[in-house]
This record gives C-alpha cells, sequence and structure tokens, in this order.
C-alpha cells in the first residue's frame, strides 16, 4: 500500500522561522523561588506539586554541572539568562479553529493538522511552555484511552498520575532532571488501559519560539496490562545566536505484558542545548522500544533507557545521530537489567560531518545474581572528513554466570572506490555521498514508520550538501 508522505515535512530549515507573539504569562529571566513560585501560581498548581517544585530547586542548586564529559560545552549555559517560563494561556483547546491566530499559524507552517487528518490517533501541540492544542480522535477516546498535557493530567487524573510521577526518574537522578522537575510544563500524560492496542500513533510537537529560554515538558506514559501503544515526538526551534535550552523528562511505565514504543524526531536548530532525561520501567513480559533520531542542536546529551524490572521483560534503543560542524551529539543507552530472562538490544549509528563530533555512552547492567539475561549492543561510527571524529564509551557490567552479553563496535570512513564507482554511473559526488550515507543508516531508518523514513533520508541528504570536497 502506498503512503502519502507529502504532510510530513521535517526538512533541515522547515523550523527556521519566528512569529512575534504577545505572551500572557511571562516567568521574567533567571531562576530563584520567585520564578518557581509563579509557575506555580499561574498553573494552579496543588500543594503537593509546589513543595515538590521548591525542593527539586534546592536539589539543583545544590548539583555541580557534569564536568566528566561534555562540560566545555555546558560552560556556554548561563542560567540566569534563561527565560523559564511563557505562554499565552494555560489550557490546551480541543478545536484547532480556536488556537490563537499567531500560534496557528507556526504550527500550520509545520504542516501539524495535516499530519493529524492523515496518519494519527492523537496529536498534542506545544509553544514554549504549554500544549496550546491536544485532540483524540473519539473511536480511541472511546476505549477509555487519555492523552491530555501533563497539567491537565495531574489535575484530573490524580491518582494515576500521581503513583508514577517521579517515580521511573527521580528528582535527584542528575542536575538536569532536578532543573526540570522545578520548572517542568507541557508535555504529555498518556493513559492506555488494559487490553487496549492503539492502532494509530499519538504525537507531540513541541516547538520553541522565543529566544533566550528553556522549554522543559514532562513527559508521563503508562500502558496498562497487555496494552499497546506507539508515540512519537518531533522537535524544533528557529536559530538564533544565543543559547536555547531544552530540558525534558519522560517517563515511561510498562505494566505486564505490555508494548509501548517511542519514537523521537529532533531537528532543533544549532543554538539549542538539548539536555534531556528518558527512561522506561518495564514489568513482566513487557517491552519497551525507544527509536531515536538526533539531527541539529549545539550540544545533545540523550541516553534513554529501560530498567528490565520483571521477568522475561525486553528493553531496545536504536538510534542515529548526525553532528555537523559545530556540533556535538553525545547519545546512548542504558540497560539495567532487574530480572531473571531479560533481553536488552542497542543498536547506534552516528554520522560526523566537518568538525562535527558523535560521541556513544552507554551502561548495561546485569548482577550476579540474575540468570538468563541477554544483551546485544552495536555501535557503529561513519566519519566523512579528516576534521571529523567520534568516539565511544560502553560501560557493561555483568556478575555471576548463565547471561549472556555481546559487543561490536565499528568505525569507518566512505569509501573512496565506493564513490568513485558510482561517480561512473552517472551520480555526482554529493549525491554518492548521501546515497553511502543513507544505505549505512538504512537498517534502522526502516524502523521508523513509513511517513518519517522517508523524509528522514531526504532530512540526511540536505546535512549532506556542502560536506564533500
Amino acid at each position: 500500500m502506498k503512503t502519502d508522505t507529502s504532510a510530513v515535512n521535517i526538512d533541515r530549515d522547515i523550523g527556521d522561522f519566528q512569529y512575534k507573539v504577545d505572551y500572557g504569562y511571562d516567568a521574567g529571566v533567571g531562576l530563584d523561588e520567585r520564578v518557581v513560585n509563579y509557575i506555580s501560581d499561574v498553573k494552579q498548581d496543588p500543594d503537593w506539586v509546589r513543595e515538590f517544585r521548591l525542593k527539586a530547586l534546592q536539589t539543583f542548586e545544590s548539583k555541580p554541572l557534569p564536568t566528566h564529559w561534555a562540560s566545555k560545552d555546558l560552560e556556554a549555559i548561563d542560567f540566569n539568562k534563561i527565560r523559564y517560563y511563557l505562554a499565552q494561556g494555560q489550557r490546551a483547546t480541543r478545536s484547532w479553529d480556536e488556537v490563537p491566530e499567531d500560534v496557528k499559524r507556526t504550527f500550520e507552517r509545520l504542516g501539524i493538522p495535516e499530519q493529524e487528518r492523515k496518519f494519527l490517533a492523537g496529536v498534542e501541540a506545544q509553544f514554549d511552555s504549554e500544549a496550546v492544542y491536544s485532540n483524540i480522535k473519539k473511536a480511541v477516546g472511546e476505549q477509555g484511552v487519555i492523552f491530555v498535557g501533563s497539567t491537565e493530567g495531574l489535575k484530573e487524573h490524580p491518582e494515576i498520575f500521581r503513583r508514577w510521577f517521579g517515580k521511573v526518574i527521580p528528582t535527584g537522578d542528575n542536575k538536569f532532571s532536578a532543573l526540570n522537575s522545578a520548572v517542568f510544563s507541557g508535555g504529555s500524560f498518556i493513559y492506555v488501559p488494559p487490553g487496549v492496542k492503539v492502532k494509530h500513533p499519538l504525537q507531540a510537537y513541541f516547538r520553541i519560539n522565543a529566544e533566550n529560554f528553556g522549554q522543559f515538558e514532562r513527559t508521563l506514559i503508562i500502558c496498562d496490562e497487555g496494552s499497546e501503544l506507539t508515540y512519537m515526538e518531533g522537535c524544533t526551534a528557529p536559530k538564533f545566536n544565543t543559547p536555547t535550552l531544552h530540558s525534558a523528562v519522560v517517563e515511561l511505565i510498562a505494566l505486564k505484558g505490555a508494548k509501548l514504543q517511542y519514537i523521537t524526531v529532533q531537528n532543533w536548530s544549532p543554538n539549542v542545548f538539548n539536555l534531556v532525561t528518558k527512561r522506561g520501567l518495564a514489568h513482566e513480559e513487557s517491552e519497551i522500544k525507544w527509536i531515536d533520531c538526533n539531527i541539529g542542536s549545539r550540544l545533545t546529551m540523550k541516553y534513554p533507557g529501560v530498567v528490565l524490572k520483571g521477568r522475561k521483560s525486553r528493553g531496545e534503543v536504536l538510534s542515529i545521530a548526525l553532528a555537523n560542524n559545530g556540533q556535538h551529539q553525545d547519545t546512548g543507552a542504558k540497560m539495567i537489567h532487574a530480572a531473571d530472562e531479560t533481553t536488552s538490544n542497542i543498536i547506534s549509528k552516528s554520522i560526523s560531518i566537518g568538525t562535527g563530533r558523535a560521541t556513544y555512552r552507554g551502561l548495561v547492567h546485569v548482577p550476579k545474581h540474575l540468570k538468563n539475561c541477554k544483551n546485544n549492543t552495536e555501535c557503529d561510527a561513519l566519519l566523512i572528513n579528516a576534521t571529523s571524529r567520534t568516539d565511544t564509551y560502553p560501560a557493561i557490567t555483568v556478575r555471576g554466570t548463565g547471561n549472556s552479553v555481546q559487543h561490536e563496535a565499528s568505525v569507518s570512513q566512505v569509501s573512496a572506490e565506493q564513490i568513485f564507482y558510482m561517480q561512473q554511473r552517472g551520480l555526482s559526488e554529493a549525491q554518492a555521498m548521501s546515497l553511502s550515507v543513507n544505505g549505512f543508516v538504512n537498517d534502522l531508518v526502516r524502523q521508523f514508520p513509513m511517513e518519517y523514513s522517508v523524509e528522514l533520508k531526504r532530512l540526511i541528504e540536505l546535512e549532506m550538501e556542502g560536506s564533500v570536497g
């Protein structure tokens, strides 16, 4: 069956525009208790959330910046110059016609309504600090599926939200998870009831429009026993000369026998610091799969993880990272085996162009009391130029007997002979280079839904322009 991909626009420069917006709510510049209380007041947080935020602020202030890696890149962030909350309103509309005009034209230019009509079961669109639109198809809602913003989720479904919120990723996990916990706003809350299989993906789209801004969405997804869900997120921002901060927290819970797939297509502009914490908790015989594409940003530090808590649970991370001039993609995966007969799979592919740097950083842990656990890790890097760089830092700890772990890593350059051969068949050098790179990542790109895989190949082709010679 032929799939129409014309509406899914994620070209390299499609997000590079900005409209002037009159914000109704602005917490000002810098971070202190006043800002945290302002956010709580505006969002009308219950007391426990305000206390959670203020305690997280203290944790953030007490933790130093990570110094063991990417420290020089992080020094460019001045937390006192960031704006932590900007919004036009607090509640997402269910009707596209009710979205404010200046915000609507941004998402219409990015093709969001078209995507929703063509192949999504539901969509949420976040503009700076708040979701402006959130809707789910009637048939999916009638199955009992909840898909709302995080603010709405904690107020309208507290019995589910509070039970799992902050349980997979504690506030003190790292400095940036603490920062998110203090000022979080926006993000998705999803609950899929037992046995419900959502046939079409749910999607959230995150847009940063303002300069010197930080976006701190908080996403919580719970798949109850035997349920299935695919969730996709896309991200863009215009190009500014000043640093922009994106620091999200994503918590996934797959209960017994559930299957949860989380897909990210990131196309940030080169001034964005993308510092996110993503982790899933897999119960007995459940499966959590992260599919991650990282293109753009000045620095990305992202290591999706799965805690394999239940027997026969399975975790998987498939990631593609492309680092162009002046960019550092520091990405990887974490697999924590905590039950017998658990299985994990990590496949990472990176491409470094010009002065770009790609880093794989992985963690696999199997304690000594476990039996029949399996892990496979593959890290493949492709260097396009003599000035590009790649590093691999795997940390694999396996104790006890009866477990199986394998690790493979490779670094290669684009084959001059291959390029020459394709040129003899009539391709230009740039076309040959693009074809070679797409062949390198093709097995992972095929894991994306059809609507995205075609566009990802086109996005890589655009990134390859100017890389030859």
